[in-house]
């Protein structure tokens, strides 16, 4: 405990670099996951239990265990450990049919997540903010291959085995998309904030943030990396806040 104490007070102390003063979130210490979008924030713990933040502390989210859940313009989606598809709805999770993912983003008006074969897919806005109980989801494939998938308004990002970054539009209409652009640098994870800035955790855990983004550059012109005193395991941003996940399962609240 004296241990976990003095990491924290050092944390406080010390995490502020980049123009950036990261305070802990509030505590929580077993965070496997954290996303942030459309003024919320949700995270995962070691336990599967899903929370949200409420004001200062984390408000239980549902009854359902998930390993993963995104929160964004196309609602609150979760992922359990049978890697099955759930939508957040009258005060809890239901689970989908149609697919199994082991990673989603809800993002953007349309849904998107990859599987444990890489493969990417895509839910159109009219069926994710439509969607029934029972109804069978009707996903889109798209064409590549990655391992984590995030969306923004000025285009998507993804990652793949191999810790390649790359660049595409999907619309939220058809989910058809512009085409892949490699972009350079490796990374472990990405996310696109709700303005459009992103930032990846490479394997190092590393957090760097890309530069030159506009509506005429979404891809970009370069990487900028933000130096923390402590190993990155994710991270997400919305409305001017980077949230951080250290290796240690506590959440960092950057401004």
């Amino acid at each position: 405990m004296k241990t976990l104490t003095t990491f924290l007070v050092l944390l406080n102390y010390f995490t502020r670099c980049h123009g950036w003063i990261c305070t802990i979130a509030p505590e929580h210490l077993a965070a496997t996951q954290v996303d942030a979008g459309n003024g919320m924030v949700v995270m995962t713990d070691r336990n599967s239990n899903a929370f949200i933040l409420s004001d200062s502390t984390w408000s239980k989210l549902g009854s359902v265990a998930l390993k993963h859940v995104s929160v964004g313009l196309a609602g609150v989606w979760g992922v359990d450990q049978d890697n099955t598809v759930y939508k957040f709805a009258a005060g809890d999770f239901f689970p989908t049919r149609g697919l199994s993912l082991i990673e989603v983003d809800a993002g953007q008006r349309q849904v998107v997540g990859v599987t444990t074969q890489n493969s990417i897919h895509c839910l159109n806005a009219s069926t994710a903010s439509a969607t029934e109980k029972e109804a069978v989801l009707k996903w889109n494939t798209i064409p590549g291959a990655l391992m984590y998938f995030s969306c923004g308004p000025l285009g998507c990002w993804g990652v793949n085995s191999v810790q390649d970054i790359f660049f595409t539009k999907v619309s939220p209409d058809n989910c058809g998309i512009s085409g892949w652009n490699k972009i350079d640098g490796a990374a472990v994870k990405v996310e696109v904030g709700s303005d459009g800035r992103v930032f990846v955790v490479n394997q190092p855990g590393n957090v760097y943030e890309r530069i030159g983004i506009t509506e005429a550059v979404p891809q970009g012109t370069g990487w900028r990396q933000i130096s923390f005193c402590v190993t990155i395991k994710h991270v997400t941003y919305d409305l001017g806040r980077l949230w951080l996940l250290t290796e240690a399962g506590v959440i960092l609240n950057c401004i």
